[in-house]
């Protein structure tokens, strides 16, 4: 037995306390996977069955095709699973808020259906950093981005998340509709603003009046997004199976902590989110700033320096006491660079990002965290180095994050054994370690002349270059190329 909507979980499960069918869908959501349904999904769940309303969700697979396949079997129903409490006893929960999910590589009729229905009112996603194409200094689309050039050339038909998300403007415009809000959810600064500005972009060069109107009506919130949510492995698979009595491809499990921070800017309604705990706010900025420097910073460098070590999840990590120490340094750092939040004491958030990362059951892998680096560092690392360049702060504890990261993007380990990055630049990156021959100088100065990589303030500082070099090659006698 599969779990579906005729199925009837045990007492001990949540359910889904509302009648499915009786909402209709408000938001389309792009990039379905375990951090949505581990996070928005869930919120949009806890509305409907507290207040009700359309704001079911239609989800859609830009790429892959099993994440589509294992929800649609189960009428978009899944579990959620979160080990609560000092016996770590797991908490299952139904969520029934998503209806469908469309793969954008069947086709996208329905896709575009839904995005022009009058009653589609946001328009969220989680497509990580790298797929929106948009150069984050100009603001402006990037034209060597596979995606935003073959969208350019064919509008009608676009394999993008802004190609996508300009049709369905276009579509809306055309019927006279409001525009939907667009919600951006990936880790990016201010990422309402950069969507909009790609967004914009795109549409200037297709459509000027198009723009404007997009421009004038629209709506593109920024929001911080926080829950650590891994892939689901199949001990959770089976686990959940033995509760519920059934199967659930779709499962998931997370932590118990959740946050969700938005700019409160909507240009055709929302859910009441607020009453289930989501925080809305007029400037998002610095919240985003502290995830971003403080838990997001952490985790790259441990997931670098763990993947080096041999650590296959962060709480294997975590329990390396040198990892430790240094996440428990950086963080610190981190937090010099913030300015005062009210209602948060930056020391207590950090003791308890240091109890996420040792969370012993979640089985959060480095090498999946440490994937898309060329596209996370600038504002995981490289902000808050540049502030502390420029206010006498210690940036030893970046320098050490990016030297972690770059001698992971020599694609080999100490004993030999090859990977992929995983980065849009791969190619680019792993070249440098042949041309530099293991000299941490030579491989730190071809690092800082990267084109759109390193910001200025960073590439003209001698300080941070000569503590570049100090850690990397410390990094390269501890962890030597194989």
């Amino acid at each position: 037995m599969n779990v579906d909507a005729s199925f009837t979980p045990p007492k001990t499960v949540q359910n889904v306390s509302y009648e499915r069918n009786a909402h209709g869908v408000g938001i389309v959501h792009f990039g379905v996977g375990a951090f949505h349904r581990a996070h928005q999904a869930v919120y949009t769940d806890g509305v409907l069955a507290k207040h009700g309303g359309d704001w079911r969700i239609l989800g859609v697979s830009l790429q892959s095709t099993k994440g589509a396949d294992a929800l649609n079997a189960q009428d978009g129903i899944y579990t959620l699973a979160v080990r609560e409490g000092k016996e770590q006893h797991l908490s299952l929960r139904l969520i029934g808020s998503i209806t469908e999910v469309e793969a954008a590589t069947r086709g996208t009729d329905k896709i575009f259906q839904t995005l022009a229905a009058p009653q589609t009112r946001i328009v969220t996603m989680t497509v990580t950093e790298k797929a929106y194409g948009v150069d984050r200094s100009s603001g402006s689309v990037d034209l060597s981005n596979a995606s935003i050039a073959h969208d350019l050339k064919d509008p009608a038909n676009p394999i993008g998340i802004i190609g996508m998300i300009v049709k369905g403007l276009s579509l809306r415009k055309d019927a006279g509709l409001k525009p939907y809000t667009v919600l951006c959810c990936d880790n990016l600064p201010k990422n309402g603003k950069i969507v909009r500005s790609g967004v914009l972009d795109f549409a200037r060069r297709i459509d000027p009046e198009l723009a404007t109107w997009i421009e004038a009506h629209g709506a593109f919130p920024s929001s911080m997004v926080d829950r650590i949510t891994p892939s689901a492995t199949p001990e959770l698979l089976a686990e959940v199976e033995e509760i519920l009595g059934a199967k659930d491809a779709a499962a998931i499990e997370t932590e118990p902590f959740s946050q969700w921070v938005v700019e409160d800017n909507f240009c055709n309604g929302r859910p009441l989110w607020e009453d289930v705990g989501v925080l809305f706010v007029d400037d998002v900025a610095p919240y985003e700033r502290m995830k971003l420097r403080m838990l997001n910073g952490a985790h790259s460098l441990i997931a670098y320096a763990g993947f080096l070590a041999g650590h296959k999840y962060v709480r294997d990590a975590m329990a390396d006491q040198h990892i430790h120490n240094l996440v428990e340094q950086h963080i610190l750092a981190a937090s010099k660079t913030l300015t005062p939040l009210s209602g948060i004491v930056f020391e207590d958030y950090g003791k308890q990002l240091i109890e996420r990362f040792e969370n012993p059951n979640i089985a959060h892998e480095t090498y999946q965290i440490a994937m898309d680096g060329s596209q996370k560092m600038p504002q995981r690392i490289f902000e808050p180095a540049i502030e502390s360049l420029e206010h006498g702060l210690d940036i030893q504890p970046f320098a050490l994050a990016t030297a972690v990261w770059i001698r992971y993007c020599a694609g080999i380990t100490s004993t030999g054994k090859t990977y992929d990055l995983r980065d849009p630049r791969e190619d680019e990156l792993r070249s440098i370690f042949k041309s530099g021959n293991g000299n941490a100088s030579d491989i730190c100065t071809a690092f800082l002349e990267l084109a759109n990589l390193f910001p200025a303030q960073l590439q003209q500082s001698d300080i941070w270059a000569e503590q570049l070099k100090d850690q990397l090659s410390s990094i390269l006698k501890s962890h030597p190329l194989g």
